[in-house]
């Protein structure tokens, strides 16, 4: 077991964790969750020794190895895979000391522990698990300093990994991954052998990797068996439970002041308001439960939508360098409703389509034609540099707003979640999560008609992700979506298309499908040539799966219709009632009021239909789901 006990560690005067303490059981997978700030990369380096505790300690058993994937890029002249190679330290010993000693018995030592550790099998191990991140046999050979930041962060992950250590700890690993190299790391963790510690905000990957959530909250842990959803219905129960018990104390605490207070003078009750005073005392207060809240995204619809398509490819091809298209053959619209995310592994062209889209990138031949009172925000991690780290939230808003008064900026700005004590911080002094929330309002303020995101969700916890998903749904333009995160695509988009190969296709199943395809594709690249028997006795299952697949897109679009109406007529019923609310209305035209309440329950009635209808292709949608993972 790796045990944390009495764990005290404060730093600049913030208490970070104050006597916590956990147990983890030997080979469990555990997802360490929290919010932003609250201490989660802080407990991994307590973990791995890096930094030391202010009271308690950590303990592991004897002579577990315990490793943490490093920090900084891999770089310099060494191949890839012999970077790889090299994190597995006893085996590199080996093999160097084998190359120079002479003892005949230090010979048959070594090569008896080679054969134990398999170290002859290490080199197509480690290329395994480069090809799962993403690098091809041509890219192993390849030295870490022709690679950019990201993809050395991604060799740093496939030497720690390879490395197989008692006690693996990860942190925020799928920052520096595609959703292609997501889904591996999600099924390589499954069936790895010994115990994970990973931080992750991806719900995905802590309802399929782990079985086992650490939550680290007010400077205490708390373990939970099961999944990351598991987690949650039993932390929301936990605290209903708890808000009950609190006000069924406070009743009886309030019962018994008041027998003290009026019973206290009189002899014959005194020894019974004594005895109340007793347990007063005894009474154990339950703490006020708060919760912090996380501030709402907000992007702006479009005042007024506009006629589809509002773009529209014509045999396009684009790219960096003329005659070098990075993508050909576009045949594509985009309309006004659509919600699109764009699959494919890094490099494949996603981006630079989305930069086609926002007109960053021209069409080398073809056509691009776009509505001329089309407006575009275009969103992407590396424009949270482009902030000036000088100003405040408030001198951001105030430049977007020069003819506003004081007040009507700091209004937007606190809008946006950036109250009193925020909009004068500078840009620089701001967390992650706060800067990514501002470039959110800064690049929406002109209230785009198309929407596009390149990895929004790299700064957001949990919480917030799911705050981004209710503001895209919310959100009436277009939505153009690039993300690792397969929560985020499945709530947020109701059509795929995967950028490979040189050009955009569309995938006409849903992200769970393709998260399979990618998998069974792994699986073709790793087999050997006489696993071909054993595949054939498998096609018959797959047709059966890919027929219930093929179920699953119209089910998934009539549900995703559903509940855009639903919302759309949800909205109509938010306006009647505020107008119902005004009693002038009832006063000078009741009349009016009489019809707006008619219509509102019409409307309860479409919504009840609705409803009845989404839980019908809900169940069905599931039934179809379960048999195509069969």
């Amino acid at each position: 077991m790796l045990h944390i006990n009495d764990l005290t560690y404060r730093i600049e005067g913030r208490t970070l964790l104050e006597h916590a303490t956990a147990a983890i059981p030997k080979g469990h997978k555990v997802g360490l969750v929290g919010r932003n700030g609250t201490g989660k990369s802080t407990l991994l380096k307590l973990i791995a020794g890096e930094i030391p505790g202010e009271g308690g300690g950590i303990s592991v058993p004897k002579g577990a190895r315990i490793g943490m994937m490093a920090q900084e890029a891999p770089g310099g002249p060494i191949p890839l895979l012999d970077y790889v190679l090299a994190a597995d330290e006893e085996r590199a010993a080996l093999m160097a000391e084998a190359e120079t000693v002479t003892d005949p018995h230090r010979i048959a030592e070594i090569q008896t522990r080679l054969t134990d550790i398999d170290a002859h099998g290490a080199p197509s191990r480690a290329a395994a698990i480069l090809a799962g991140l993403g690098f091809n046999e041509a890219a192993q050979a390849e030295p870490c300093s022709a690679y950019s930041g990201g993809w050395r962060m991604r060799v740093a992950l496939a030497a720690i990994l390879f490395s197989q250590p008692d006690v693996l700890l990860l942190d925020e690993p799928t920052n520096y991954l595609d959703l292609e190299g997501t889904v591996w790391l999600e099924s390589y963790l499954k069936s790895y052998p010994h115990t994970v510690v990973i931080v992750s905000h991806d719900r995905d990957l802590l309802n399929r990797a782990v079985n086992g959530i650490l939550h680290l909250e007010h400077c205490k842990l708390t373990y939970y068996a099961g999944v990351y959803d598991q987690f949650e219905r039993e932390r929301r129960a936990k605290l209903e439970q708890m808000m009950a018990f609190k006000k069924k104390q406070e009743t009886q605490r309030r019962h018994m002041e008041s027998f003290v207070e009026r019973f206290r003078a009189k002899a014959s009750k005194a020894r019974q308001a004594q005895s109340r005073l007793k347990a007063l005392a005894k009474m154990q207060p339950i703490p006020d439960i708060v919760e912090d809240r996380v501030r709402s995204f907000h992007f702006p619809s479009p005042d007024r939508p506009l006629a589809s398509p509002i773009i529209r490819l014509e045999e396009a091809s684009v790219g960096y360098e003329p005659g070098k298209p990075v993508l050909k053959g576009l045949d594509l619209r985009i309309d006004q409703d659509d919600r699109i995310a764009l699959l494919g592994a890094n490099g494949n062209g996603k981006s630079t389509f989305a930069k086609l889209l926002s007109d960053r990138l021209r069409v080398d031949s073809g056509h691009c034609y776009k509505s001329k009172k089309l407006r575009i925000a275009y969103i992407a991690q590396h424009q949270l540099d482009e902030l000036n780290p000088a100003l405040s939230p408030y001198e951001t808003f105030r430049e977007l707003m020069p003819d506003a008064t004081q007040a009507q900026v700091r209004a937007r700005a606190g809008f946006y979640g950036f109250g009193a004590e925020k909009a004068d911080t500078r840009i620089e002094n701001l967390s992650g999560g706060e800067k990514t929330r501002l470039l959110f309002a800064v690049a929406t303020f002109g209230k785009p008609h198309l929407l596009i995101l390149d990895e929004p969700t790299n700064h957001l916890d949990i919480d917030s992700r799911e705050a981004l998903v209710m503001a895209l749904n919310e959100y009436e333009g277009a939505v153009i979506l690039i993300s690792h995160d397969p929560h985020l695509v499945e709530t947020c988009a109701d059509r795929l298309w995967i950028v490979a190969e040189g050009g955009v296709s569309r995938w006409e199943e849903d992200i769970e499908a393709y998260k399979r395809w990618l998998l069974d594709r792994n699986r073709r690249k790793g087999a050997r040539p006489d696993d071909d028997t054993a595949a054939n006795t498998k096609k018959e299952s797959r047709r059966s799966s890919a027929r219930a697949r093929a179920e699953l897109a119209p089910l998934k679009k009539q549900i995703a219709a559903a509940e855009k109406e639903i919302a759309r007529l949800q909205k109509g019923v938010d306006k009647m009632d505020a107008a119902l609310a005004d009693p002038q209305l009832h006063q000078e035209n009741p009349n009016k009021a009489s019809q707006i309440a008619k219509l509102r329950a019409d409307t309860l009635g479409q919504i009840m239909k609705l409803e009845e209808d989404w839980l019908a292709a809900s169940e069905a949608y599931e039934n179809a789901r379960m048999e195509a993972e069969v």
